[in-house]
Formats: C-alpha cells, sequence, structure tokens
C-alpha cells in the first residue's frame, strides 16, 4: 500500500517530536504492509512550511529507515490567502513528491463561495487538487452536493483509514463509506499522526473495503490510484459520480 498523506516528519507541526517517534512509525508502516509514504506536514497559520527543511528531514529519516520505505514529501496545504500566494510563485514545492497532485485542507468553520473559483484557478495552472478527509469536515459532510461538483469538475477526494475503522466516530465512518460507493472517493490515506492514536496503518481499513466494495476497488485506493499521484501520472480509477438529489438550498450570508 501507498500512503499519500501522513505527518512523519518530526519537529514540524502536529507529528511526532523527535526523529526516534518517526522511525516509530516508519517500521508500523513496514510492518503493515506499507511500502511508499507522503511526509505532508501541515502548511497553515500555525505551521510554517519550509521545502528546504523538510527535505532535509526527509533524507535524515529515509537514510536512517533504509530502502524498505520509500518516503517522499508533499504538504498539507491548508488554503488561506497566504498559502495561495505562496502556492502561485512555487506550486511543486507542496505537491506530492513534487509533481501535480496537492492535498487541500478546508476550515470546518466556512468555505467561501470563492473557493470554487480558487479550485478551478488551481487546475488551470497544472494543479490537481486532492480535498482531504471531507468525512471529517462538518461543512462538507453537510453539504455534500458541493463537494459532488467539484469532483464532477476533476477535483479528487482522499478519505481516512481510522475514518473506515469508525476510529473518528459513526457518522464519519457512514460517510466515507457511502461516498465510496458512490464514486466520490480517490484515495484512502492514514493520515498519521503518531504511534498511539494516530498510527500509520491502513491494512484494517484496505480489509473494510475490500469486504465491502471488492479486492478490486480496495486496490485502486490503497494501491493503484496512491502510486499514479506518487509518480505523477493519471488516475487509473476515476469512477462516474453517482447523481443524487441536492437538498433545497437555504440562504447563506457568510458561507456558501
Amino acid at each position: 500500500m501507498i500512503d499519500v498523506h501522513c505527518h512523519i516528519l518530526p519537529g514540524l507541526d502536529d507529528g511526532p517530536d523527535k526523529i526516534e517517534e518517526s522511525l516509530e512509525m516508519a517500521e508500523t508502516a513496514v510492518a503493515d504492509g506499507i511500502t511508499h509514504v507522503v511526509a505532508t506536514p501541515h502548511s497553515n497559520d500555525r505551521f510554517w512550511f519550509d521545502f528546504t527543511h523538510v527535505r532535509r528531514l526527509r533524507d535524515e529519516l529515509q537514510a536512517r529507515a533504509g530502502n524498505r520505505l520509500q518516503i517522499a514529501t508533499g504538504c498539507d496545504f491548508h488554503l488561506s490567502p497566504e498559502n495561495l500566494a505562496r502556492l502561485r510563485k512555487q506550486p511543486r514545492q507542496f505537491c506530492i513528491n513534487q509533481h501535480g497532485y496537492l492535498l487541500v485542507e478546508f476550515n470546518e468553520i466556512s468555505i467561501p463561495a470563492a473557493m470554487d473559483r480558487t479550485l478551478h484557478e488551481m487546475q488551470l495552472s497544472g494543479l490537481r487538487p486532492i480535498v482531504t478527509h471531507p468525512e471529517r469536515n462538518v461543512i462538507l459532510r453537510t453539504h455534500a452536493e458541493r463537494l459532488r461538483e467539484w469532483v464532477r469538475r476533476g477535483c479528487f477526494v482522499q478519505v481516512t483509514g481510522n475514518a473506515i475503522t469508525g476510529a473518528f466516530g459513526a457518522t464519519a465512518q457512514q460517510i466515507a463509506l457511502q461516498w465510496i460507493g458512490e464514486g466520490m472517493i480517490h484515495f484512502v490515506a492514514s493520515d498519521a499522526h503518531n504511534n498511539r492514536n494516530r498510527p500509520l496503518r491502513l491494512q484494517s481499513a484496505y480489509d473494510v473495503v475490500a469486504d465491502r466494495f471488492g479486492e478490486a476497488q480496495a486496490r485502486a485506493l490503497f494501491v493503484e490510484n496512491p502510486r499514479a499521484a506518487f509518480e505523477g501520472r493519471d488516475l487509473p480509477y476515476v469512477p462516474e459520480v453517482e447523481e443524487r438529489l441536492a437538498p433545497p438550498r437555504r440562504k447563506r450570508f457568510f458561507f456558501f
């Protein structure tokens, strides 16, 4: 399996503090059957993303972990005005393995209507946005029609393995599985932060998806699509999004 979203590098964000903890996470990943990971530290109003420092830590971790686990870098990219200004100048440093796929994280308080245009502008510039863990975002859970429209327009979606197994609660689990069945999901990733309650494991989630949707779909979400993103290729699995009747939209003055 290939994990395109994890916080394995030390001292950068709310992931591990020391490289010894990072090595423990790497051992957990190898034991779980993960062969490649993308270290994706946060870039938001709390954590500053310094590409040179990220790459130095990645090189150190790779040297100490050996060749059993291939480590690349990307970013858990928060869609703020400051980040978007940086993205326009040096987009590839934020992307998965410095190709075109970019993990994008939305605010849980508001998602302005202008974000539709922002995502479109990213695509026009050659980037391929991947919306991260919407099953854990209250706004996107309650306004799934908006996420569905982004997918129709060519964006991709990643859900969290622990959500599929129920670790983030019954609601997140039910919605993640529902969206997989509707063809809205392209990746499952760990979003690992530590070896305690957010470990770098995917096998249990893979088993749930394989049991419910079949081995081929599990391989698409955990192996084939992640490998394509890791290598910068078109995704082999891009299903048609199931049409669903959207609920009536109420007027909102600040959001949507």
